[in-house]
């Protein structure tokens, strides 16, 4: 009984996971339907990297993985507050603020800690309507002097509060004067976490507001899903990995917060996929189209032709294992149930301008239960292509904003 309890607890997660991912999907279309329009992507202005410039030590905390609560989201640990209250917080490269749920809580979700109570710092100070801070947050409005935000997320969550200057610690780091939601009307499934950090490439986000102190550069490992190991989130020095391939980012102005990436074809094998072309991914001059790494999304998405391009070279490459049927967003799954060292062709993304990734196989190959199913780890999209975190996990990856430059690590974490 308690075995089938499992299977079903897995089930239930990876659904729920699935889901949430869906809405996340469809939450960042409709986002860059409203905001495209007679924009220019641009990348950088060099080809060539240069090292960035620090102000400060590096600085960071342990990443771990929500799978096991059927969150396909990572947390980060940090204190916020004087003295520092320690909290977990969902990190997003697709969100330009970060905030926490705060007492008093008119309307709050469950969490693993206390909720932040500012009555309690000695470093927290609201923000006042006319300040910089409040011009530079979206849809920001006033009440009796104080500066008001309010964010939407695509599965139904949202947050709503006061504006605020609070000091954030990262180990024995301390960032003061952070600009942070305080949260009293807060919905959603954020899975024990406190709030969010944001990491997008605005000038709100947590890495946007250390601006040069840092360097421009923050870098993330993403630990595999369902270890009780431990991934790692630095900023400066340290982020940066030797011998990594480093990638143009893509600018899109009217949609800031998102990475954007130069993706020339896929890989099936170690042969490249000639039908997918670099045209199906191009960033347009309306902002439409393009390819974007997000943290926030859990499974790869692909324009429906070259998803179904790679899925094609993938199931021939795979000719000889056991097939089953489709589970949710996922068309191509496997029977591995008793299976050993199962071989599997590699799947590698070839970058404008040339560099070539290699995945991983538990990067893109999912686990759907605890029976053997596995599927391909992509999905067909109507517009843009994400670069979920199933694609990044183990990897270390670093955004370096002074240049204009993502890179992809060799080493594992």
């Amino acid at each position: 009984m308690t075995t089938t309890k499992n299977f079903s607890d897995h089930r239930v997660c990876f659904h729920d996971r699935i889901k949430r991912d869906v809405k996340r999907v469809a939450f960042l279309t409709r986002r860059l339907m409203i905001n495209g329009g007679n924009v220019t992507s641009s990348s950088s202005s060099s080809s060539t990297r240069k090292p960035p410039r620090y102000k400060v030590a590096e600085f960071g905390s342990d990443v771990v993985s929500g799978m096991n609560q059927g969150s396909g989201e990572y947390f980060v640990r940090l204190g916020v507050g004087s003295p520092p209250r320690d909290q977990y917080m969902v990190i997003d490269s697709g969100s330009d603020i970060v905030w926490v749920q705060c007492q008093p809580c008119r309307q709050c979700y469950k969490q693993s800690d206390p909720v932040f109570d500012p009555a309690n710092s000695a470093s927290f100070s609201t923000v006042t309507c006319g300040s910089t801070v409040c011009g530079r947050i979206e849809n920001a409005n006033c009440n009796a002097g104080r500066c008001r935000y309010e964010v939407s997320y695509g599965d139904g969550s949202y947050t709503k509060g006061t504006m605020a200057l609070e000091t954030l610690t990262f180990g024995r780091t301390v960032v003061r004067n952070v600009a942070i939601g305080c949260g009293h009307w807060n919905r959603g499934m954020f899975v024990g976490a406190a709030g969010l950090l944001g990491l997008g490439g605005g000038l709100m986000s947590f890495n946007g507001q250390l601006g040069g102190q840092t360097g421009g550069t923050f870098g993330y490992c993403l630990v595999s899903r369902g270890t009780a190991s431990e991934g790692s989130l630095v900023f400066g020095r340290d982020a940066v990995p030797v011998g990594a391939v480093w990638v143009p980012l893509q600018r899109n102005p009217r949609a800031s917060s998102f990475y954007y990436i130069g993706l020339a074809g896929m890989g099936v094998g170690g042969v490249r996929v000639g039908s997918i072309t670099e045209d199906m991914f191009r960033l347009n001059e309306n902002g439409e189209g393009g390819v974007v790494m997000d943290t926030g999304t859990a499974v790869t998405r692909l324009p429906l032709q070259a998803y179904q391009a790679l899925r094609d070279a993938f199931i021939e490459g795979t000719a000889g294992l056991p097939r089953t049927s489709g589970v949710s967003i996922f068309d191509t799954c496997f029977n591995f149930f008793n299976l050993h060292n199962v071989r599997l062709p590699t799947v590698s993304f070839y970058f404008s301008n040339g560099p070539v990734f290699t995945l991983p196989a538990n990067n893109f190959m999912i686990p759907v239960d605890e029976e053997g199913t596995f599927c391909f780890a992509f999905a067909p999209s109507a517009g843009i292509s994400i670069i979920g975190n199933i694609q990044q996990e183990g990897i270390q990856i670093t955004f370096d904003g002074a240049n204009g430059f993502v890179g992809f690590g060799p080493n594992t974490c």
